[in-house]
């Protein structure tokens, strides 16, 4: 009855003139394709230099006009193409990438379907030049909208051109959704650098209307092209994350610290075998690689180059292929963290050399080695005295040595800062911060050796919301990991029986309530129990009670660099900034005329 009372209601939708099921004309359907490949200007862009690239080009020009609005044009020095291949390539779901359904599975080039050169096609005025470098000429064709108006032999260097000139001239309801000019060539210049990152040997020119923006030359490490983008300054921050191998992938690459990171992850840039692509798995690892260095809300600048099996990793799950699907994201997330953690550890002190009186007064000529020169260069920035001790054969200095910088104390700045000056300017250091950071690697250094705990005299009582109170005693044995004891007591009240043996609370019920009340209710409450956040919290709560102290203040310097970690609190605030000299005397126009 089902089945003929739905026939019943198709006759009847029939009869009432509703549409027959056809199948699209070929240009229709290329503009409907557009709609998924083709979002903008720099859309063009990002498939135009994809098959650039995967026509091993070794040069790429970029030329846009009124934001790719009026004309975008790529140019490449690639393998080019024949007459016949150059017209099937107008064709939808034309490749010359896969032959098999076995192939998606092995994809290492970065164009596959087959769509984007029709789908471009048939949404702008477009004309391609192409030439095969063992052919006298090449080929140029001319598209306007989805349909030929020409095919001939052209002249030309070996490669190919291809211009798109009034983009959605046909279509005016998607170009009314266009954005302004300036910021669809942001998009553009966005799009190129993206590229050029992911192909560091590769040139990239890119020019707007009739203008240079950049013109980068290939590189042979990706160190370069980064500075090459990221500019001198920051690029002299950059720390390396070197080659780590996991279970059929690989992940290298570079970070800024953790004072550099900011909201949202426009400033993360993940290439898999060189393809650019955004994935939460990345950047949870990326995170949890700075183990609580970092402030919620807050992501690293990084860039990274991961390797991987094609059959590891699924890269059609996204219309614009910017996101893929890991077959195993808790393995690429581990190893990334494991990567940026490593990276980010203190390099070991060089050793001072054990130099005797013999070895002191010795007068043959010999070649120094390597490490000899490094110590010799260690030796020098010690104090006069230090080297006096040194020469006397004093095996206990290097251990009597403070990790701290050398500054000279100068005063407190408001009862908040301490100042210091430096070699090279003034430096404000936040006693508060540095207490965070020493706290926060005491918490997760005796989570390893077994975390010390104090019991208090008389436990502290605090009311809680009964959905509060059940919440913590589900989780009472998180909070036992981070030296927090606590217990049910009757009614709506919990507990607090012990601390942390080396946090000293004059009033451990408002720091307790404080922990509760930002584990339960802070931001970023998902995980809230996981120890590093729990260590961030307690560490947070418990430098604010902090009062900075002038006496105190070279010996907190020593303790802080004592930690892994002396420049950043738990949450990535610093705990010292430097003012150069030559800022401050440019501020205040020394030197100048």
């Amino acid at each position: 009855m089902g089945q003929l009372k739905i026939a019943e209601c198709g006759s009847e939708g029939l009869n009432r003139g509703v549409p027959e099921i056809r199948v699209l004309p070929d240009i229709l359907a290329s503009q409907v394709a557009a709609g998924e490949v083709v979002e903008r200007s720099a859309s063009v862009v990002k498939e135009l230099v994809e098959n650039s690239l995967d026509a091993g080009a070794r040069e790429v020009m970029v030329d846009i006009e009124k934001g790719g609005m009026n004309l975008i044009r790529v140019t490449d020095d690639g393998c080019g193409m024949a007459r016949e291949d150059a017209l099937l390539s107008l064709e939808r779901h034309a490749t010359s990438k896969l032959r098999t359904s076995a192939d998606l599975a092995t994809i290492l080039t970065l164009g596959f379907r087959g769509e984007a050169v029709p789908s471009i096609a048939s949404v702008a005025k477009f004309r391609m030049v192409t030439r095969q470098p063992e052919s006298l000429t090449g080929t140029e064709i001319i598209v306007d909208g989805g349909k030929l108006r020409d095919v001939r032999d052209a002249g030309g260097a070996p490669g190919t051109v291809i211009e798109a000139r009034n983009l959605f001239f046909n279509m005016p309801a998607r170009r009314k959704f266009m954005r302004a000019e300036s910021t669809e060539s942001a998009h553009v210049e966005q799009q190129i650098r993206l590229h050029a990152l992911a192909a560091p040997g590769v040139r990239f020119r890119f020019r707007k209307d009739d203008r240079t923006v950049f013109d980068l030359p290939g590189v042979v490490r990706t160190a370069d092209r980064v500075r090459q983008l990221l500019g001198n300054d920051l690029g002299g921050e950059l720390v390396e994350i070197s080659e780590t191998i996991g279970n059929g992938m690989q992940v290298s690459g570079f970070i800024l610290p953790a004072q550099h990171a900011r909201k949202g992850r426009r400033h993360q840039f993940v290439f898999l075998n060189g393809r650019p692509i955004e994935d939460s798995a990345v950047s949870k690892g990326l995170v949890e690689g700075f183990r609580g260095n970092l402030q919620d809300g807050l992501y690293p600048a990084a860039w990274l180059w991961l390797e991987m099996e094609p059959q590891l990793v699924d890269v059609n799950v996204h219309p614009a292929k910017r996101e893929v699907r890991f077959h195993r994201p808790h393995e690429i997330r581990d190893l990334i963290s494991r990567a940026v953690a490593e990276c980010l550890k203190p390099r070991p002190r060089i050793p001072l050399p054990q130099v005797t009186p013999q070895s002191a007064g010795h007068s043959e000529l010999a070649i120094e080695s390597e490490e000899t020169v490094v110590s010799r260069a260690a030796m020098f920035h010690q104090s006069q005295q230090e080297l006096t001790m040194l020469l006397a054969g004093d095996s206990q200095i290097e251990e009597r040595l403070s990790k701290a910088p050398r500054f000279r104390l100068v005063g407190m700045l408001q009862e908040r800062y301490v100042m210091f000056e430096s070699d090279s300017g003034l430096v404000l250091f936040d006693p508060k911060a540095a207490r965070e950071r020493i706290i926060f690697e005491q918490l997760t250094k005796g989570r390893k050796a077994g975390l010390e705990t104090q019991n208090l005299l008389v436990p502290v009582l605090v009311e809680l919301d009964p959905r509060d109170l059940d919440h913590l005693l589900r989780e009472k044995n998180a909070l036992l990991e981070a030296g927090l004891e606590v217990e049910a007591f009757g009614g709506n009240t919990l507990q607090l029986r012990s601390l942390p043996a080396f946090l000293e609370m004059e009033d451990p019920k408002l720091f307790l309530s404080e922990i509760l009340e930002e584990t339960l209710h802070g931001p970023a409450s998902a995980g809230k129990f996981t120890f590093e956040r729990l260590s961030r919290i307690i560490a947070s709560k418990a430098a604010k009670r902090v009062v900075p102290r002038l006496a105190e203040a070279q010996s907190l310097l020593d303790e802080l660099f004592e930690c892994d970690l002396p420049y950043c609190a738990a949450d990535g605030r610093p705990t010292l900034t430097e003012y150069n000299r030559k800022d401050i005397d440019r501020r205040f126009g020394v030197g100048r005329g």
